[in-house]
């Protein structure tokens, strides 16, 4: 078992400081820690040159900037493994159209750019968060969860698994989690003890709606029926 160094790297602007109540509400150790900033080379540089390991949780709207840590990795150079933010689906394998495209290329490019500096790395694709999805049971414009009728991308039956394993990838998939909307929806049904109106949209319907508005075992997990029990 390899031992690294219990560092943790906080922004010191606004965000660390959310960031770092968060930590130590979570009982997280913090007496060690190293104060960085994404945009400030030399302070990420000198935060990075005190771990063993880099692990990134930037938001959406920073995953293009994950390039400056990478920066800072490749000119420190002790990095052991850099684990970059992914939350959610393998980018190398999907094909999404726009607005989502532009996304997931970043993504992509991210994943590019640390194989092309010769870092060690491991991608971790979670999929969909049960905290993210579950609220509205998958339909993204509702706020709530669906009492009379829910919308449903495709026929309902594709599942959110990919059978592949790919090297150094590290796919987060929970066998009683992998459901299609169509199961979720039944579960949710028995839950409030109601029948649910279902209107499927195809797929062809989808892109021109796009188009048109440019739009491991020793881990106890929640499952999707736990969860769901949360909403009821």
């Amino acid at each position: 078992m390899l031992s690294f160094n219990d560092f943790v790297s906080l922004w010191e602007k606004k965000i660390g400081k959310t960031l770092e109540k968060t930590l130590i509400s979570q009982k997280i150790n913090l007496s060690r820690k190293s104060m960085g900033d994404i945009y400030d080379h030399n302070s990420l540089v000198e935060a990075i040159k005190k771990v063993d390991v880099v692990i990134s949780s930037v938001g959406m709207e920073q995953i293009a900037d994950q390039t400056k840590i990478i920066a800072a990795i490749k000119e420190a150079g002790n990095i052991k493994r850099f684990l970059p933010s992914e939350f959610g689906t393998d980018v190398d394998h999907i094909h999404p159209v726009e607005p989502a495209g532009t996304f997931f290329r970043n993504k992509s490019n991210i994943r590019r750019a640390i194989e092309a500096e010769g870092i060690s790395y491991t991608f971790v694709v979670s999929y969909g968060f049960a905290g993210y999805m579950l609220p509205s049971v998958g339909d993204s414009n509702a706020k709530v969860p669906p009492k009379e009728k829910v919308k449903i991308l495709g026929d309902g039956n594709c599942k959110v698994e990919d059978p592949r394993i790919l090297n150094k990838i590290l796919k987060l998939r929970p066998p009683t989690n992998i459901l299609s909307f169509n199961e979720i929806f039944s579960l949710w049904e028995k839950k409030i003890g109601m029948t649910l109106e279902k209107i499927y949209i195809p797929e062809d319907q989808l892109l021109k709606n796009i188009q048109a508005t440019e739009l491991s075992p020793e881990v106890k997990y929640t499952t999707i029926d736990e969860y769901l029990d949360r909403l009821v």
